[in-house]
Order: structure tokens, then sequence, then C-alpha cells
């Protein structure tokens, strides 16, 4: 499992790479540089698979399961 994910500011395109939490998904994240709080896309769990370059673990063991 992947843990670190780049997390890009659609607002500003600040780059951040963040730990993603094994046990929830993250709702709401404030970008470093400008301050917006980002909130998934509609259909996303969680900011990591909206806005980073690695989607959060529970996203990632539901694809491994479907192997």
């Amino acid at each position: 499992m992947i843990l670190l994910s780049l997390i890009t500011c659609p607002e500003c395109g600040f780059q951040k790479l963040e730990t993603m939490p094994i046990d929830s998904c993250v709702h709401f994240y404030e970008c470093a540089s400008c301050k917006i709080i980002l909130k998934p896309k509609t259909g996303d769990c969680c900011v990591f698979c909206s806005y980073g370059t690695v989607r959060c673990p529970s996203q990632q063991q539901t694809y491994q399961s479907k192997k």
C-alpha cells in the first residue's frame, strides 16, 4: 500500500507531499499556500482521491480486492 500522495491545489497549483491516514478518509484539506479549503469532488471519497497522485488507502484496498 502506498501512503504518500502529492496533493495539487486546483486554485493556485501548489503541491505538497502528504502522508495519508490508513484508517480514515480526509474530507477537508487546507492548501498551505493559498489557504483554500479543498473538499472531495462529487463521487470521490476524500481529497486524496480528488487532488492527489495516489488514491486513498481504502480505495487502494478496494481495487486490490477486485483483482
